[in-house]
């Protein structure tokens, strides 16, 4: 007995209700909740959607090695900032923003939106979090202040994020190979598809971007402002929008010309080299008597402070060092990203059969696995921690290095066991149809048709984040 629409996209919402309850609602850590969560999305895929056992386990051997790839620039990214911590680069990088402006509001911006767009684009992961927190902490914001605003900017870079993981790995692994993608998109090449949702991705982030600088200083100083008033954020409104589209002019034309690799990291990148020469000679700069600060520490509630508080640069190593000199493993990191993605002898060097590892047609399925280790983003990384070992002469510290290596395998290993999990889950959601029904997430999208009608544009992006959110929620 066939089971009706409304039941089916129920039972299609339970992985996702399933995550979100125990994560969110019962605060269950990823690693004991994504267990029960995989587990139910198998059992609904083979003994409610008939999915044969076969595609099921390859879905889930697909998710691994996908996870495994994702895992892979986790690590990269991580070593190359432990590194830079090491060497002293992170704290010139700091330092470097304090002399900008005065104003906590314009620091925000240029540190959160900018800075912290450009780590996404390179690194992703929550590492914006990792590292922009912690320098606006460093500078003296609020420990509450500064999660706050790196939290708020993770929206419009983030589907580019890790050299535009999202795009390439979540669209691009999540809807390779289903026979009604391949269908709709006819004799297109799948690159140029992944290619062109980028693109459109690009637009739809832009447009909403604009405004996001602008609402992070205004929940600055409606929260952590003496006034608690929106409009004392609001007041610097000029500069936040010459800021946001500083950011996001580029940020659109690189994804319609060089792929989802660079948008934010591209993009944040020649933000920054418009917005901090313009903010130094006092472009759209508040009035002396309008530069908004803080409150001295004493009157600020204690829960905006928190042991990442009291951190200072003092807890920085390393080596004073120039500007250029610190940002120069980014650098290598953007210039190594653009040559393998844009010089097709490279590209097609890196992604060479022998340099290859592919699993074709697990079990006997139309699904395959494979990556190409040296094309991996997370390669780069390792390369430019390398060239800092040298350029930043840590080579005279031996012991530094290893540390850099050691604090990231701990962080590394704490993010391996739910991401393991988490992609493989999406990849049976999203690999669940069989002959009697479609898809987890293609009932979803039926159902919510069939339930607004005409208006299904608008209920559409939420039935793909469903979907592509769970390889996400984890991260």
């Amino acid at each position: 007995m066939e089971l009706g629409i409304g039941v089916l996209s129920m039972l299609a919402l339970l992985p996702i209700i399933v995550v979100f309850v125990l994560i969110v609602a019962l605060n269950w850590s990823a690693k004991k909740a994504m267990p029960v969560a995989l587990i139910l999305t198998i059992l609904l895929a083979i003994f409610v959607w008939g999915a044969e056992t076969a595609q099921v386990g390859a879905a889930v051997i697909n998710g691994i090695v996908a996870a495994l790839e994702i895992l892979f620039i986790v690590f990269g990214a991580i070593l190359l900032l432990n590194t830079l911590k090491e060497t002293g680069a992170l704290q010139t990088i700091r330092s470097g923003f304090t002399s900008i402006s005065p104003d906590r509001r314009i620091q925000a911006i240029i540190i959160a939106w900018l800075f912290g767009s450009f780590i996404e684009g390179s690194a992703g992961f929550g590492t914006p979090s990792a590292v922009v927190a912690p320098l606006l902490v460093a500078i003296g914001f609020p420990a509450m202040a500064a999660v706050c605003a790196a939290l708020v900017i993770q929206s419009t870079p983030v589907s580019f994020g890790a050299a535009g993981t999202p795009i390439l790995t979540g669209v691009g692994s999540g809807l390779g190979g289903q026979d009604n993608v391949m269908a709709a998109i006819g004799s297109m090449p799948y690159d140029d598809y992944v290619f062109s949702i980028g693109a459109q991705v690009s637009v739809i982030h832009a447009l909403a971007g604009i405004l996001v600088p602008l609402l992070m200083v205004g929940l600055i100083t409606r929260f952590f402002g003496k006034n608690r008033s929106f409009m004392e954020g609001f007041k610097v409104w000029k500069f936040a929008i010459f800021a946001s589209l500083a950011f996001t002019v580029p940020y659109v034309i690189i994804a319609h010309t060089l792929g989802p690799e660079f948008p934010s990291m591209l993009g944040g990148l020649i933000g920054l080299l418009i917005v901090i020469p313009a903010a130094k000679k006092g472009f759209l700069q508040p009035k002396e008597e309008d530069v908004f600060q803080f409150e001295d520490r004493k009157y600020w509630q204690p829960e905006w402070i928190g042991s990442l508080q009291d951190a200072s640069l003092k807890e920085m190593t390393g080596k004073k060092m120039g500007l250029l000199s610190a940002w120069s493993p980014y650098i290598v990191v953007a210039v190594l990203l653009v040559i393998s993605r844009t010089i097709e002898p490279v590209k097609q060097f890196l992604q060479q059969p022998a340099l290859t590892l592919e699993w074709a047609n697990i079990f006997g399925t139309s699904i395959t696995a494979d990556a190409s280790p040296l094309f991996i983003p997370g390669t780069i990384f390792i390369v430019a921690s390398v060239f800092a070992y040298f350029a930043h002469s840590l080579s005279k510290r031996r012991g530094a290095y290893k540390q850099a290596w050691v604090d990231t395998s701990k962080t590394w290993v704490q993010a391996a066991v739910p991401l393991l999990l988490a992609v493989p889950m999406a990849q049976v959601f999203i690999n669940s149809g069989s002959e009697v029904y479609e898809s987890m997430p293609l009932v979803l999208a039926e159902a919510a048709n069939t339930a607004v009608g005409d208006v299904w544009p608008l209920f559409a992006p939420v039935i793909g984040a469903s979907a592509l959110s769970l390889q996400e929620v984890i991260r």
